[in-house]
């Protein structure tokens, strides 16, 4: 070999030294670590499994460079307290409904679920192309986050009681766990509403301190046993029709991952919306059944006049709601776009079909 050819490796080799030795620290200092709160108990099926899910897919998508610790609620902080967790800094991101923070700001309760609101597939419209997440980053923004969608329980229940409800007027000194707007809707009718984390509804019913709860569906609602303390269960919610759950994430944290970093977190949640609805539809159903034929729950629909009368209240809790400032009235109004149009066409799309084929096959 020549000399300057052996100079020449000589000095690659070196090259290649210098940039192992770069790269490795370089590679040490892109690691991301994450604090997620959540407002869900450990291992709930469905709510935790789902934010808990959420969190190892970012991990496992990075292999490993973005590492998400997980607190479940009361691990780092109480349920309620995740919001000020990650608005303050604390912690760099949140699993958990926006309609619980409705006290700071009336616009949140729309990026979970309002009355006579929107169906997971409706507010997936809303939100991707009907402009809903211009609004929500707006008024996310306004507190220092950056939200995104994270899940959903499709259509909820109605609740869970003690005696039957035939009228609006049963409501009438009624104490009942119910979150979101939907409380305020109650509350017209008379009724005492509760917003209690999940963690804590049962020792509640039971106890007495409450007479009544909604929680999410026959899935979860049996996990909770429920059953053990309210005889009749109703149906459908008019209080939470999609709920979606959100990916709460600091803003100035946001605002400091590269590109592909918050692309990689936006894929992992869309993913998270996707793959919860789809395990609530498959384990609803025979829930529902066990609950019926092996627990003696007594399945129970709202009358006309009992919904008639949610309708009545919720126009009075809209109206509030729009008094209370510019970005909430546009948010409703954005709202109410979106579930006239993407609602008329589901109802010539999606509702007629479904009623056909279950007249057909008799279902």
């Amino acid at each position: 070999m020549k000399r300057r050819d052996l100079l020449k490796g000589a000095a690659a080799a070196g090259a290649a030294a210098g940039a192992s030795t770069i790269a490795a620290p370089a590679i040490a200092q892109n690691r991301i670590e994450i604090n997620m709160v959540s407002t869900w108990p450990r291992d709930f099926p469905g709510l935790g499994t789902g934010a808990q899910r959420f969190a190892e897919r970012i991990t496992n998508m990075t292999d490993g460079r973005i590492q998400v610790q997980y607190f479940a609620a009361g691990e780092r902080v109480g349920a309620f307290d995740s919001f000020d967790e990650v608005a303050s800094g604390n912690a760099q991101m949140y699993h958990g409904a926006d309609y619980y923070w409705k006290g700071k700001h009336p616009g949140w309760a729309y990026f979970t679920a309002v009355p006579f609101g929107l169906t997971y597939t409706e507010i997936n419209a809303w939100i991707r192309f009907g402009g809903g997440q211009e609004l929500w980053d707006e008024l996310a923004g306004g507190f220092g986050l950056k939200n995104l969608m994270c899940g959903n329980t499709g259509v909820q229940m109605g609740g869970w009681f003690n005696k039957e409800i035939e009228s609006a007027d049963d409501f009438n000194g009624l104490k009942m766990r119910m979150p979101g707007l939907g409380g305020d809707v109650i509350a017209k009718l008379g009724a005492s509403p509760v917003s209690l984390p999940g963690g804590q509804i049962y020792e509640n019913l039971v106890s007495g301190a409450i007479d009544a709860t909604e929680w999410v569906g026959p899935w979860n609602d049996a996990a909770m046993k429920f059953y053990e303390a309210a005889k009749y269960y109703y149906y459908p919610g008019m209080h939470e029709p999609g709920s979606m759950l959100s990916c709460g994430m600091n803003k100035e944290f946001w605002e400091s991952l590269s590109k592909s970093d918050q692309i990689i977190i936006e894929a992992a949640a869309s993913m998270e919306n996707d793959v919860m609805m789809s395990e609530y539809n498959a384990k609803n159903g025979a829930s529902l059944a066990k609950l019926i034929k092996e627990q003696g729950v007594e399945l129970r629909e709202f009358n006309d006049d009992v919904y008639d009368s949610f309708g009545v209240a919720a126009d009075e809790v809209f109206a509030e709601v729009v008094a209370h400032s510019d970005l909430a009235k546009r948010i409703h109004e954005s709202f109410l776009s979106a579930r006239s149009e993407v609602g008329g066409w589901a109802k010539i799309s999606d509702v007629a079909y479904i009623n056909q084929r279950n007249r057909v096959l008799g279902l």
